[in-house]
């Protein structure tokens, strides 16, 4: 039983409970795990208490009476998969951490992780978030960019609150870490041309740089040693780069109803994502259609001389159809070359690969309830749908 201290009372159960580990052991269930979903079970108890005082903390999230504050509270408080925060409190449970750090902490990852959606919906003109329409479409982009600067200063009070040695300055350089990756996409929108190389060090950039700091920073919080805490930051790594790789698959194949966005967004954006260059490295043929259904969307970022290997580079899309029916028979095609060459298998399977790594990386963890709850986490996101 991943038990330590006494559970909390039924009325204290959690949106994360909830929706987050009940979702992980539903995916458990399904993906035919079911020691991993009776493990979740436990791992409620284990730690209940750390995951309210988080809610209660984002709960109570200051607006300012402003609309850039009710902006990103209002994006905070639609939800979301938790997991940043869930790793701060899982490594903090590897060692004996104050509860009031672990909260401030973990609340900190999650808004730092809500400022970039912010951000990232300005710079990427999304529609929708979380399945409602994003707070650039209904207040504006200025409103969007300053509320998720709003975020970040509230993370990094929390932070400096925490008062853990080495925890702001490794929020610091992780914050600058992810600005490089987001420059490093910037500067490559619309080429379309993009190495698998290239793809990676933005995953590690954009995503897994913020997974590997929370898991280090509940681990600094807990007082463990700088080889658990490496081990933790390597373990983050592994699953933000795995994490990445399953939404981007997911904005190809995923429904709706469950990823709250409009598929096919990253490539209207400009970016050309893992499963698109793995489907242009098996059928190099896609090239125009690909090329088509970016060029489409190019105007409403500016976008233009949209280049794939072998285009003319003008952005013409050689004479694709444009329009409504036109862009939808260009992602069946797509979609139908992914299911020819196994693209969602191979890109699960890398996935689960990276998964590997990071629970590898856990072998210098004590064994006990917040490793074995660590590997649960690991396992069962590679298997999510949204």
């Amino acid at each position: 039983m991943l038990t330590d201290r006494p559970a909390g009372p039924p009325s204290r159960r959690t949106a994360l409970e909830d929706e987050v580990l009940g979702r992980l052991r539903d995916l458990c269930d399904v993906g035919g795990l079911p020691d991993l979903a009776a493990t979740i079970d436990d791992l409620v108890g284990f730690i209940r208490d750390d995951i309210a005082a988080m809610e209660e903390g984002l709960a109570t999230l200051s607006t300012g009476n402003s609309l850039v504050g009710e902006a990103g509270a209002s994006l905070v408080h639609l939800g979301g998969k938790r997991l940043r925060p869930l790793c701060v409190v899982l490594a903090s449970r590897v060692g004996y951490a104050p509860a009031s750090a672990v909260r401030d902490i973990a609340v900190a990852a999650e808004l730092v992780h809500n400022a970039t959606l912010l951000h990232d919906d300005v710079i990427d003109h999304a529609d929708r978030r979380r399945g409602r329409p994003t707070a650039r479409v209904e207040l504006g982009n200025a409103a969007s960019i300053f509320a998720g600067d709003y975020l970040l200063i509230e993370a990094l009070h929390r932070v400096q609150r925490a008062a853990v040695p080495g925890v702001m300055e490794g929020l610091l350089e992780t914050i600058a870490e992810m600005i490089r990756a987001e420059s490093l996409q910037l500067e490559n929108r619309g080429s379309l041309d993009a190495s698998e190389d290239l793809y990676f060090q933005v995953a590690r950039g954009k995503s897994a740089a913020l997974f590997s700091w929370a898991l280090g920073a509940g681990a600094l919080s807990g007082g463990a040693s700088p080889e658990l805490c490496r081990a933790l930051r390597a373990y983050g790594d592994s699953i933000g780069v795995a994490f990445q790789l399953i939404d981007d698959l997911l904005d190809l194949v995923g429904h709706h109803s469950n990823t709250g966005k409009t598929l096919f967004s990253d490539l209207s954006e400009g970016k050309i994502t893992y499963p698109l260059i793995v489907v242009l490295d098996r059928e190099p043929a896609l090239v125009d259609t690909i090329r088509a259904i970016a060029a489409e969307a190019a105007p409403s970022w500016g976008g233009d001389g949209l280049a794939l290997p072998g285009s003319n580079g003008d952005g013409s899309g050689n004479g694709h159809p444009s329009g409504a029916n036109g862009a939808g028979r260009e992602r069946e095609r797509v979609l139908e070359a992914m299911v020819r060459h196994n693209v969602e298998a191979t890109c699960r399977d890398l996935a689960a690969s990276y998964i590997d790594e990071g629970i590898e990386a856990l072998a210098e963890v004590p064994d006990g309830p917040a490793r074995r709850a660590l590997t649960v986490v690991a396992r069962a996101s590679v298997l999510r749908e949204r």
